[in-house]
C-alpha cells in the first residue's frame, strides 16, 4: 500500500471520507471548529456538504485527504488558528502569540484503519501548513495512556502519533473528549 496524501481540493473525495450516507443527514462535516457555532447549528443536511463544497474550492482548502491509489481513505482537518473556533476557545490556551496552525481531526475510513494512514495524514497536515507559511502546528488531541478511545471520539488523535511525529506536549487544558483530557500539543516549523 502506498498512501499519497494531497490538499482536499476535490469535493467528492471529501465527501466520501467525511459525507452522511443519507444526504440530508447532519452530520459534522468537520465544520464544528471552523465556523462560528451560530453559522454551525444553522446549516442543516445538504448545506453542510454544500459550504464544505466551497470550502475545497478556496485557498487553503480545508485540509488534506490520504489516498490508497486513487480511493480516498483519510482525512485531516488543517488551517490557520486564527480562522477557527480555537482562536476563542477558553479550554484550549494558546501559549505565545504565534499565528499558528491548528490540526484538531484525522479520520480514517472503516476498512482502512490499522495501516498508518493516521501517520501519513499528520505528516502530509504539517507539509501542508510548512508549505503555506506556518511558523508552528498545533494539535489538541487525548492524552488517553494506554486507555480505549471511542473511535467517534478518537478524530481530535491521539498523543502517542502526534508524539510520533515530532509534536511535543506544550500546555494541559481544561478541554475532555470522550472522558479524556486534551492536551495541546505543537511542532516549531522554523
Amino acid at each position: 500500500m502506498s498512501i499519497d496524501v494531497r490538499p482536499a481540493t476535490d469535493f467528492e473525495d471529501v465527501r466520501a471520507v467525511l459525507g452522511p450516507k443519507s444526504p440530508g443527514a447532519n452530520v459534522c462535516w468537520c465544520l464544528s471548529y471552523r465556523i462560528p457555532s451560530r453559522l454551525n447549528n444553522e446549516l442543516r443536511g445538504p448545506a453542510r456538504g454544500a459550504y464544505v463544497a466551497q470550502l475545497c474550492s478556496a485557498d487553503p482548502p480545508p485540509g488534506v485527504l490520504a489516498y490508497d491509489d486513487d480511493e480516498p481513505v483519510g482525512w485531516a482537518a488543517v488551517a490557520p488558528r486564527a480562522g477557527t473556533s480555537f482562536a476563542r476557545n477558553r479550554k484550549i490556551p494558546h501559549i505565545d502569540d504565534l499565528p499558528v496552525w491548528s490540526l484538531w481531526c484525522v479520520r480514517v475510513r472503516p476498512g482502512h484503519r490499522k495501516q498508518g494512514i493516521s501517520h501519513a495524514l499528520i505528516a502530509g497536515a504539517v507539509g501542508f501548513a510548512r508549505d503555506r507559511g506556518a511558523p508552528a502546528i498545533e494539535a489538541y488531541p487525548l492524552d488517553n495512556g494506554d486507555a480505549k478511545v471511542d473511535l467517534t471520539m478518537a478524530y481530535a488523535g491521539l498523543r502517542k502519533n502526534f508524539e510520533r511525529a515530532g509534536f511535543v506536549h506544550a500546555a494541559d487544558t481544561t478541554s475532555v473528549l470522550a472522558g479524556h483530557p486534551r492536551i495541546l500539543m505543537r511542532l516549531d516549523l522554523r
